[in-house]
């Protein structure tokens, strides 16, 4: 099974009104905050969005978009999607890349294919078909040809 890029990706959610004035919180699932810089759009099913200020809060983001300037208008968008086009970066490992690649280790040995990514403080999982957890700072290099390659202490596998 080889991995592809997905032409759009879902990259935050809204959620409830923040003040008076139509922000939101957006709750981000990617660690490119520069998605939420001005003038940035998004695709949502309601239309196209664009940013016009966002600042951090808590774990989240408070975002004021065009034509959104009321908060029973902004409570109306609560649970909307926001989609965009991936950001192209070569020296970035992305998860939409990643599921479903070949795992290998350094030797050339095969460990399994990455199912899902699973979030973690100390580092990110990759989860494998076969039941093993591989620390994302194992992986070595970028993904070539549908395989990642990881370096594990002994024992890990």
């Amino acid at each position: 099974m080889t991995a592809a890029r997905r032409s759009v990706l879902v990259v935050g959610v809204i959620g409830r009104a923040h003040g008076l004035s139509g922000a939101v919180v957006v709750h981000l699932v990617t660690d490119q905050i520069e998605r939420l810089a001005p003038n940035s759009t998004f695709e949502t099913d309601r239309g196209e969005m664009t940013v016009v200020a966002a600042r951090p809060l808590n774990a989240n983001y408070v975002v004021s978009f065009r034509g959104i300037a009321t908060r029973e208008g902004a409570e109306s968008y609560r649970g909307v999607e926001l989609r965009a086009a991936p950001i192209e970066r070569d020296d970035v490992l992305w998860v939409d890349e990643v599921i479903g690649a070949e795992v290998r280790t350094s030797d050339g040995t095969t460990v399994g294919h990455v199912e899902a990514i699973e979030a973690n403080p100390a580092s990110d999982l990759l989860v494998l078909d076969t039941g093993a957890l591989i620390p994302s700072r194992f992986v070595v290099g970028s993904l070539t040809d549908g395989v990642v390659t990881v370096e594990v202490p002994e024992g890990l596998l």
